[in-house]
């Protein structure tokens, strides 16, 4: 087990899970785990050693979303989108020296990133954008009706999407990374959802300023399709993943307790226990396999950006979304009234709504739809079976 893995545990089990249901039920921010990870260091870990970090892979934060969505779903998620957004400037940044100093303080100081990627106007296309950068004297002001903008009164930076100039087509856009003291947010929406409740993703309206070198030099399509995509898919779907685990877990401890409690008598939920453990099995897999796919294609763009590799990663997403639901529901049906119950130590409730948010946060019609005209587009492609 890594060092980073082990510090997640810790952080999971004694601090994420104890509050977990306060979270839930407050619909609050999960403080007390954010501070437990950064007190272990673990927001910085994809920062290069270069920039002062440790350097480590995407694999090192998979396993830490699979590990924290066992205890903590919002927690998880939380690190999870905050990651996703550190991964962008990582590999994105190049020889920007204001944003290899901003990694520098990421690492040293545990700064909690977020991002503004959705927008009024656009129908919940993130590649398109009604918010612009107005330069001036090498500055830059811009206005951003953001209808979520997850924990981000929380959060010491967001990186927010934007049209390059105002004259720029909505869909030529960059992301701006906007720290604290140059923004300010306005809430215009709540966040009182069935699950997730804990990530307060609010709206906002989002007004910012700062210098031109904080926008990332890549255009924002280079930065979806080749990192904020696969790493979006690979760290959702592991903390889904983590969430189904537990599911597993609370239900294989109430089998056992059935079995102690009528030797010799096949608890009733057994078979639908093994049956389930086949969908858990399958969906570890699922990911592992684009793990690695991912991690084979870092470095070559060309990989990254081409249209099989993007079927792969949503259907990640699509694959992952759905088992995760399916799982917790059958962890729900084996345990019974003891699993439906709040006031029960094998309680799925909180774990039940929370995988729903998988399948409509980003919105899986949407990603079948995107999958379908890329269909159009790619000949016979054996990597998709690879």
């Amino acid at each position: 087990m890594s060092p980073w893995l082990a510090a997640a545990r810790a952080a999971g089990t004694q601090i994420a899970a104890r509050h977990a249901d306060d979270v839930d039920q407050r619909a609050r921010f999960p403080a007390e785990a954010v501070a437990g990870l950064k007190d272990r260091k673990l927001l910085g870990i994809l920062v290069p050693e270069a920039d002062g970090g440790p350097g480590a892979g995407i694999a090192d934060v998979v396993a830490i979303c699979h590990e924290l969505g066992q205890h903590c779903a919002s927690t998880a998620m939380i690190y999870a989108m905050h990651q996703i957004q550190v991964s962008c400037i990582v590999r994105h940044a190049g020889a920007n020296s204001w944003q290899r100093a901003f990694m520098s303080r990421l690492a040293s100081e545990q700064l909690l990133l977020a991002s503004a990627t959705s927008e009024a106007g656009v129908g919940g296309d993130v590649r398109s954008s009604v918010c612009a950068l107005d330069e001036k004297r090498g500055r830059f002001t811009l206005v951003k009706q953001a209808p979520v903008i997850s924990y981000g009164e929380h959060c010491d930076a967001i990186l927010v999407t934007a049209r390059r100039t105002p004259q720029a087509p909505a869909s030529d856009q960059v992301i701006v990374v906007v720290p604290r003291a140059g923004m300010e947010l306005q809430r215009q929406e709540s966040w009182d959802t069935l699950g997730m409740r804990g990530t307060c993703s609010n709206g906002y309206r989002l007004s910012a300023e700062g210098e031109m070198s904080q926008v990332v030099p890549a255009p924002y399509a280079d930065v979806s399709a080749q990192t904020m995509l696969p790493t979006c898919h690979l760290v959702w779907s592991a903390l889904w993943l983590g969430i189904a685990t537990e599911a597993m877990a609370r239900s294989r401890a109430f089998v056992r307790m059935e079995a102690r409690r009528k030797p010799g008598v096949p608890p009733i939920g057994a078979t639908r226990l093994a049956q389930a453990l086949v969908d858990l099995q399958s969906m570890r897999s699922n990911l592992v396999t684009q793990l690695h796919r991912y991690e084979e294609a870092i470095g070559s763009d060309d990989r990254l950006s081409a249209l099989p590799f993007a079927v792969a990663m949503n259907n990640l997403k699509l694959g992952c979304s759905h088992q995760a639901v399916k799982i917790v529901e059958q962890a729900m049906l084996i345990c019974g009234l003891a699993g439906y119950r709040n006031d029960s130590p094998f309680s799925i409730g909180r774990l039940l709504r929370d995988a729903q948010s998988a399948v409509v946060m980003v919105n899986n019609d949407r990603i079948v739809a995107n999958n379908a005209t890329l269909a159009l587009a790619l000949r016979d492609e054996p990597e998709l079976l690879a």
